[in-house]
């Protein structure tokens, strides 16, 4: 008999709260099976199984508060655990009946440890395995998400790997794949529903031959009517675009995974004219604006005055994060101008050559990323965070770029920008904000940032004052590129200046120091050969 315990936690965490167990009383488990989750105040952590055998008890119960060395469970080696394994999938097979009219009891009874599993075609449709097409990790302490818009419809013809519908979770938007090549023969959830990673979310007919053709068969007419249905193969935000502007998708090729269309195609279709209406629509469009014409009093209107929307867990997670942010740190902001002259002069000089060399145009952003680095060098308390009662220093360069999307602002991660050339970093910031639109940013995307550059100029922003991204201790704003009248040598002159606010933690970086720190990010813009001289 082996016992599970509650293994090392991380630095300065001393407990954590038993998660949902992954296998019940007597269940075969194999090695490195993850059997529960524990999660503390930082992260989630898997406890897997050390060896193939039977999960004899469960000691520590779903919910309980267990330190570290605790004992959750025993495992039992031997022969036996084939049996027990089959007794208790019969026992589980027992009650399924009453409670599998609910997406979720069809989930927790197919529930195994993660992989789809096949099994022989009850229902009488014939030949061809039915196979679990289940929830995958979701990422580090994500337990749960909504599901998105299904990709596929019961019946349709599918392939191995293809996916199947997304998950929305609080950090990005999760693909589940298909298990093997077959037939949809069920949906176990629907969209807005809420799963965990595991739960069984629908079953395929594996093959194409014998009884697993008949429902293809019979659902014929309606696969059909589908297969050109533009939106089954669109991103979220496609949709919406096309929604908005009567866009028919199904004209629009897409260059997404699987040959969904991404909200960029659905935009370059209606940049080229694709959103134009049909014969029919425009000779409705004048009848329409004849009945449009008169203003229609309140009374006389259909329409809501209010409108309740559930908010995605994407923004719940931005909405929780900002305001901890604000009641943790103590939070406040420095500002300075920079003359950005130097900057679009060199730009304006080398622009040509650097796109013939590199393929990517030279952008502010690389300027700044180089200068803020510089900055962080001279200024380590920037660069730091605070856990607990320590002090943590980074000695390396991790910057966070915010960049807005359809589903929120996410901030994914430039690594190692001190070691990244010019062209390095507009190539990485180029893909980054293009898997962002996309929504195909990974947990591992943004994960690890140092420090944050936001720059809400791109959308006119005069001056602000951004919000610190914890447990970060320091982030730049940069703001709209403007001419303004300054004094230069005696005499009043236009330049294009810029407003820089620089929002640092109080408890760890002193007022000197900010205002330090946002004087070499000035000086390094405006005469950009210090950076390459170091200085």
């Amino acid at each position: 008999m082996t016992d599970i315990t509650v293994p090392q936690l991380g630095e300065s965490v001393s407990e954590a709260t038993v998660g949902a167990w992954n296998f019940a009383e007597g269940d075969a488990v194999k090695k490195d099976d993850v059997l529960v989750e524990l999660e503390t105040d930082k992260v989630a952590i898997e406890v897997r199984a050390e060896a193939d055998g039977t999960l004899a008890a469960i000691v520590a119960k779903e919910g309980d508060t267990v330190e570290i060395g605790a004992k959750l469970a025993e495992l039992s080696s031997g022969d036996a655990a084939p049996a027990k394994a089959e007794d208790t999938a019969e026992a589980k097979a027992e009650p399924a009946p009453e409670p599998e009219d609910t997406p979720k009891a069809k989930a927790e009874t197919s529930k195994d440890s993660g992989k789809s599993k096949p099994k022989k075609d009850e229902d009488g449709g014939g030949g061809g395995n039915v196979v679990d097409a289940s929830i995958p990790e979701m990422g580090e302490s994500v337990t749960e998400g909504i599901v998105g818009a299904w990709l596929v419809d019961v019946g349709a013809a599918v392939k191995k790997d293809q996916a199947l519908v997304e998950i929305e979770t609080d950090k990005v938007a999760v693909e589940v794949p298909c298990p093997v090549d077959g037939i949809v023969a069920e949906r176990l959830a629907e969209e807005g529903d809420t799963v965990s990673p595991g739960d069984v979310i629908a079953r395929i007919r594996e093959g194409a031959g014998g009884g697993a053709e008949a429902p293809a068969k019979a659902d014929a007419p309606k696969a059909e009517s589908k297969a050109d249905d533009a939106p089954v193969k669109a991103m979220p935000a496609a949709k919406r675009v096309a929604a908005e502007h009567d866009l028919d998708l199904a004209k629009v090729e897409g260059t997404g995974k699987d040959g969904r269309v991404t909200k960029g195609d659905a935009l370059a279709a209606l940049k080229s004219g694709g959103a134009a209406p049909d014969a029919a629509e425009a000779r409705r469009e004048p009848v329409k604006a004849a009945m449009t014409a008169p203003e229609v009093t309140e009374a006389q209107s259909s329409e809501p005055r209010e409108e309740r929307v559930r908010m995605s867990r994407l923004r719940q997670t931005i909405a929780r994060r900002l305001k901890e942010a604000q009641n943790t740190a103590a939070m406040l902001t420095t500002f300075n101008e920079a003359d950005m002259s130097a900057i679009m002069k060199a730009r304006k000089t080398h622009q040509e050559a650097f796109v013939a060399k590199h393929g990517v145009k030279l952008g502010f952003m690389s300027f700044f990323v180089k200068a803020c680095v510089s900055a962080l060098k001279d200024i380590p308390n920037v660069n730091a965070e605070i856990d607990g009662d320590e002090i943590v220093y980074k000695n390396y360069y991790n910057m966070g770029v915010a960049v807005s999307t359809e589903r929120g602002l996410v901030v994914p991660v430039l690594r190692d920008a001190d070691r990244l050339s010019l062209a390095d970093i507009e190539k990485e910031i180029v893909a980054l904000g293009a898997k962002a639109r996309d929504g195909k940013l990974s947990i591992e995307d943004m994960q690890g940032a140092t420090f944050t550059l936001s720059n809400g100029g791109i959308f006119g922003s005069l001056l602000s004052t951004p919000i610190l991204n914890a447990p970060q201790s320091g982030i730049l704003g940069m703001h709209k590129i403007q001419e303004r009248p300054i004094a230069e040598n005696g005499q009043v002159v236009i330049r294009p200046m810029m407003y820089l606010a620089l929002s640092y933690d109080h408890r760890i970086v002193d007022g000197k120091e900010a205002v330090t720190f946002l004087v070499r990010v000035k000086d390094a813009l405006e005469d950009p050969q210090r950076l390459l001289f170091d200085i």
